[in-house]
């Protein structure tokens, strides 16, 4: 039978991704400096206050405050009546030394038997669904997100909006698993405050149905644009009036959108968040690493659908446990604990290998902090850290390794495809 299926985002705005893209800020000026830097930091963020706290281990000194401001101020808190402004929220950091006892269980004199930063299981997971490879009801709901905070910065179709937001797509799909049509898309966009809450909310309805939908469509393949059809169900703002909203109408924290941040529930989760971590910790290095490895797999043509789990004891190097489940997509006449081993004979799944391999010891985490780990573009480019100050640096890196279909051609000759 046809069945629905359902993902969410949330925009740069929400308070938890306020928090996720603070916290990676702070991770992307430590490697900045110092390559080598041990960080686990987290952010909470609440009306008119940030407190940062965490572990680090590090040569470089940092204006955590002035990091902090900076994000928000991108983001677009720039107003009084947020409750939640960049230049007058106070900023509490109470970050200190990281552990000994953990560091002795990561650092070697070899640094290829640098042991994982802790234990776990982290997951990976490809689809021929999307030219990323993305479940397509996340893939949509980020560029819904991703559009309407386009139109937010450009203030001349929508003069309204706020920050904060979220979208939710559910996908009808048919006996064989392929997308039919969209059944029901929910957009919550804060906004300024309005004389008529009835005018209000047609307002609002009238202009993401025929401004933001059709501006995403227009981004999508034919097939896609589809999808979309006078059937769909829109819920709109449904809970009425959002002129509250940031971390002034909730808390944020960092970590709290491990779902958003990967596959829309689709595949699995270890259930270990990104944000705040440098790559030693492999909740977020071995989640890049199965990402890469389940895409190059489905685009090698080895199978349609890809889920690669990898497990880890703290400070150890060598992985527990590599585990992929093709769903019964392969192309190839093996069984998937086959396709596993000769999986490990292709990819170094050692914490230290997959820093290497990905280049993770680089300042790259504040772009993945908003609208997806996942699906992004790899490309280089060019960051400048305390721009216009003594300490000035440059630092150009590539973002998005794991996304990268490098290992496509080492995937076909080793099963033969």
């Amino acid at each position: 039978m046809p069945y629905l299926f359902t993902s969410e985002s949330v925009s740069e705005g929400h308070p938890d991704k306020v928090a996720d893209q603070i916290s990676d800020a702070l991770i992307d000026h430590f490697l900045a400096y110092d390559t080598t830097s041990k960080v686990a930091c987290e952010t909470l963020v609440t009306t008119g206050q940030v407190v940062l706290a965490g572990e680090v281990k590090s040569e470089a000194y940092l204006d955590v405050q002035e990091i902090a401001r900076e994000v928000i101020r991108k983001i677009g808190y720039t107003k009084s009546e947020y409750m939640f402004e960049a230049n007058s929220c106070g900023i509490f950091s109470a970050i200190h030394e990281q552990s000994p006892d953990i560091n002795q269980g990561v650092e070697r004199k070899n640094p290829e038997e640098q042991g994982a930063g802790d234990q776990g299981m982290m997951f990976g997971y490809a689809t021929r669904e999307t030219e990323n490879y993305m479940p397509l009801a996340l893939d949509l709901a980020h560029k819904l997100l991703i559009e309407l905070a386009a139109i937010r910065r450009e203030n001349k179709e929508i003069a309204y909006l706020r920050p904060d937001a979220k979208s939710q797509v559910t996908i009808e799909y048919s006996d064989d698993n392929r997308p039919v049509r969209i059944d029901t898309i929910v957009i919550s966009t804060q906004h300024d405050d309005f004389d008529s809450e009835d005018k209000m909310l047609a307002k609002i309805k009238s202009d993401m149905i025929n401004i933001l939908i059709p501006r995403v469509k227009a981004q999508l393949k034919p097939e896609l644009q589809a999808l979309f059809n006078d059937k769909i169900t829109y819920h709109i703002n449904p809970t009425g009036k959002f002129v509250i909203g940031g971390p002034h109408g909730d808390t944020g924290l960092t970590g709290r959108k491990i779902i958003v941040d990967t596959y829309g529930g689709k595949g699995a989760h270890g259930g270990g968040a990104f944000s705040g971590k440098d790559p030693s910790k492999v909740d977020r290095s071995a989640a890049y690493a199965t990402r890469h490895i389940a895409k190059n797999l489905v685009a090698a043509g080895l199978c349609d659908e890809a889920l690669v789990q990898v497990s880890y004891a703290i400070g150890v190097a060598k992985p527990c446990g590599l585990f992929i489940d093709t769903r019964g997509t392969a192309k190839v006449k093996m069984s998937d604990g086959d396709i596993a081993r000769k999986v490990e004979e292709i990819f170094d799944l050692r914490p230290y290998a997959i820093e290497q391999r990905l280049k993770l010891r680089n300042p790259i985490y504040s772009d993945t902090a908003a609208y997806g780990h996942m699906g992004r573009d790899s490309r280089v480019v060019t960051k400048v850290f305390n721009k216009g100050k003594k300490n000035e640096k440059k630092v150009e890196v590539e973002l998005f390794t794991w996304e990268k279909l490098d290992y496509v051609e080492k995937v076909k000759s080793a099963f033969g495809l």
